[in-house]
């Protein structure tokens, strides 16, 4: 028994797809007993079984393991035992990624081939933008940017035109990033990113402008009116607050001089008793001392004599003059 099909040892194909793997064998004219063929996935694990997928035996056809993954496998000729082993897949998913062995027995003839085979995701269409003002003789920058897809991806940029990149322009396969330090007229127009693996490629493409840059001069004057209009409006404020603690000051100062009736006066206290009874006795008479009118004479022995004269006393307990 020798099984002939040859071809890689590892294939690597897009999910989605149809794989056939091939086995086609020849038998020896010894090879005299019952033809049983299977088709199996080798486990990494040595000391573990390997998982049966198809078999075929006195001419009936045997899918085994789960149904999910028995649906995608099935020989690929009718007849299996015409010389022809081959086992097709389809769809292809990343749960089909492993190692297969198609194992061909008749007794007491026997041989057997494995395959590798890895699937992956192809890129999905990627997304094109620009960072920067697109402005004359500045920096600017492209991105492309695949959201799926198997790695390694690979970008690269080209000009949708024929003519090369700037001189001035360096690109990053593995970030998609193409920048161009110095931006100029002739660098502008149509770029083409496209993002590829190792089962597939998609692009995009944009439009990069050249603007001119805006007037310097005005932008100054801009910023000097915007500080002077900024420092007025600071100066506005800090009166207005200057003011207001000004006005309040004023306010207080005038309202501490206020005359404030706080209380009522207080009410007149009674005559007291002894001014009652000094008001219930005999008021007493007085008379003028040393008063022309007195009827008293006086001698002439006595005119080079001058009067005492008497000074009426306050009575200590009435107040009189007595």
């Amino acid at each position: 028994m020798l099984v002939t099909s040859t071809g890689p040892q590892t294939l690597q194909k897009a999910e989605g797809e149809r794989l056939t793997l091939g086995c086609r064998y020849t038998p020896s004219p010894s090879d005299t007993g019952e033809l049983d063929i299977e088709w199996s996935v080798v486990s990494p694990d040595t000391t573990q079984k390997d998982h049966m997928l198809l078999s075929f035996t006195s001419g009936t056809t045997y899918i085994h393991g789960d149904s999910a993954l028995g649906k995608g496998f099935r020989f690929a000729a009718p007849d299996p035992s015409m010389g022809d082993a081959s086992m097709s897949i389809s769809p292809l998913s990343p749960a089909h990624s492993a190692t297969y062995q198609c194992k061909v027995k008749k007794s007491p003839g026997v041989d057997a081939r494995k395959v590798s085979l890895v699937v992956m995701a192809k890129p999905s269409v990627p997304q094109c933008w620009v960072e920067g003002g697109e402005l004359i003789g500045g920096p600017v920058s492209l991105h492309c940017q695949s959201a799926g897809g198997s790695t390694p991806l690979l970008y690269s940029w080209r000009r949708e035109s024929t003519g090369p990149l700037p001189a001035a322009a360096t690109q990053d396969g593995v970030s998609g990033e193409l920048r161009i330090r110095n931006h100029s007229e002739s660098s502008a127009g149509f770029y083409l990113c496209e993002v590829n693996n190792a089962v597939g490629a998609a692009h995009c493409r944009i439009n990069l402008k050249a603007n001119k840059p805006p007037n310097r001069a005005a932008v100054i004057v801009g910023s000097i009116v915007g500080s002077l209009l900024l420092i007025f409006l600071l100066l506005v404020f800090i009166g207005l607050i200057f003011w207001k603690l000004s006005s309040r000051r004023g306010f207080e100062k005038e309202f501490s001089n206020d005359i404030r009736e706080d209380a009522p006066p207080p009410e007149s206290r009674p005559v007291s008793r002894r001014t009652n009874r000094s008001s219930s006795q005999p008021t007493p008479a007085y008379r003028q001392v040393g008063s022309p009118n007195d009827g008293h004479t006086h001698s002439p022995s006595s005119q080079g004599h001058t009067p005492d004269k008497h000074t009426p006393e306050c009575d200590s307990m009435d107040g009189f003059a007595v």
